[in-house]
């Protein structure tokens, strides 16, 4: 497969995690796609730095100029998810295609309310208690080939409250209207809350479409590495063959 026949990748990773949750997704993708995966502000190796979308999307921008091949395909995971659709309003000429995984909830409205209330908790308990919890969970659910480069990269607990404060309120379905390029809302199938309005995102864009990974629930791409490493591939050849 000539790299040139093909969109670069930029991954983007969710709350509190960094760019080790997308371990697997480089391991298979690289062979055939430019690939990158980003730290956002405040996150991994950049943890020192403030959140903001604005900070962001910059990070984004930079990841896929480093890739040097153009505009790329943005696959961004919940929190992700929401920056990268920041970044399509704000760099449509970065982006060929999005793939929105677990987020295609609106983040405004009165279901937010437990959202903003876990943002006042999470400063209220030790950083390292929540360390050890979530590192117990995902070694509980999931084999440590997925998870263990998650786990070595530690959590970003610090920057929920600044990330979720800036995001909830923020984003709805209107938000496709801002997109430029093709979409695929990719979630999994017992994610119930952050699938919650797909078919609203779906219908706000002409040019998305929306695929389930069976059994999966938010982590997707950890419940299942593969089914959601081939959907994205699928789509990045999709875009590839539509550009030619």
């Amino acid at each position: 497969m000539a790299a040139g026949d093909v969109p670069p990748i930029v991954l983007v990773h969710g709350t509190r995690f960094s760019a080790g949750q997308w371990s697997r997704q480089l391991a298979r993708l690289q062979d055939d796609f430019r690939v990158a995966a980003v730290d956002l502000p405040g996150h991994g190796a950049r943890s020192t730095e403030p959140w903001s979308l604005s900070a962001a999307t910059d990070v984004i921008a930079s990841a896929v100029d480093s890739l040097g091949q153009g505009p790329a395909l943005v696959v961004g995971h919940s929190l992700g998810g929401y920056a990268s659709l920041e970044f399509a309003r704000r760099r449509p000429e970065l982006l060929r295609g999005l793939v929105l995984a677990g987020a295609s909830a609106s983040t405004r409205g009165p279901w937010t309310a437990p959202y903003r209330w876990v943002m006042g908790l999470v400063p209220r308990v030790p950083a390292h208690r929540l360390s050890r919890w979530n590192d117990a969970l995902l070694r509980r659910l999931y084999p440590p080939e997925v998870v263990e480069a998650t786990i070595r990269s530690g959590y970003a607990f610090h920057t929920l409250p600044a990330a979720w404060g800036e995001v909830l309120g923020r984003f709805d379905a209107d938000s496709m209207r801002h997109v430029a390029a093709p979409v695929l809302i990719l979630n999994g199938e017992k994610d119930t809350v952050f699938r919650s309005d797909e078919t609203a995102f779906a219908n706000a864009h002409p040019r998305a479409r929306i695929e389930l990974i069976p059994r999966a629930r938010h982590l997707a791409n950890f419940d299942d590495p593969e089914g959601f490493t081939d959907a994205v591939r699928r789509f990045a050849l999709q875009l590839s063959a539509h550009q030619n």
